[in-house]
């Protein structure tokens, strides 16, 4: 019988965490974005790379990165123009630059990857939620054992996670 109450005392307690959650007029997704009610398109445009040192597969695996993120953490659909949310922007900065000298010499024990963004998100549902802003990110690597060439593929990859999260943070969670 005790164990019958709290099983029934715990499924009242969530199903009003839930009916207050939906009252709110904001859908919450257990991936930690929240999604203001009548929002439910999405635009995200080409991420253009316009840094100096081109990699030539970055702003594909930018922009895809950053749908697949929206499609993966939200209910969002995907259009290609008109949408709720407008994602836009530019790849900025795209450099590899010594992190740590090796001693005795010159040559970088530790060389480092970094990727600057400059995202313009456009909100028309809600619009004190859209911005203008800059993110970047880095990776850390070393060259004694494995050529760039071989790594950097892996080391864009990684940092484009880590850029679609704070992007889409800073979109649905305003972290």
């Amino acid at each position: 019988m005790h164990r019958l109450k709290n099983v029934t005392l715990k499924s009242l307690l969530y199903c009003s965490i839930l009916t207050l959650m939906v009252s709110c007029g904001v859908s919450y997704s257990f991936t930690g974005g929240s999604i203001p009610e009548g929002m439910k398109t999405v635009d995200i445009q080409y991420f253009e790379n316009i840094s100096a040192l081109v990699n030539p597969t970055l702003s594909q695996n930018f922009t895809e990165g950053l749908k697949e993120r929206i499609r993966n953490q939200s209910r969002l659909s995907q259009v290609s123009a008109g949408g709720d949310g407008i994602f836009e922007g530019f790849i900025t900065d795209y450099t590899i630059t010594p992190a740590a000298v090796e001693a005795g010499t010159d040559r970088a024990a530790l060389n480092r990857i970094t990727i600057t963004i400059k995202v313009k998100y456009t909100n028309s549902v809600k619009t004190d939620d859209s911005f203008e802003e800059t993110f970047s990110r880095f990776k850390d690597f070393s060259t004694q054992n494995t050529p760039l060439e071989s790594q950097e593929e892996q080391l864009t990859k990684d940092i484009i996670l880590m850029l679609t999260e704070d992007v889409y943070n800073r979109a649905f969670a305003n972290w």
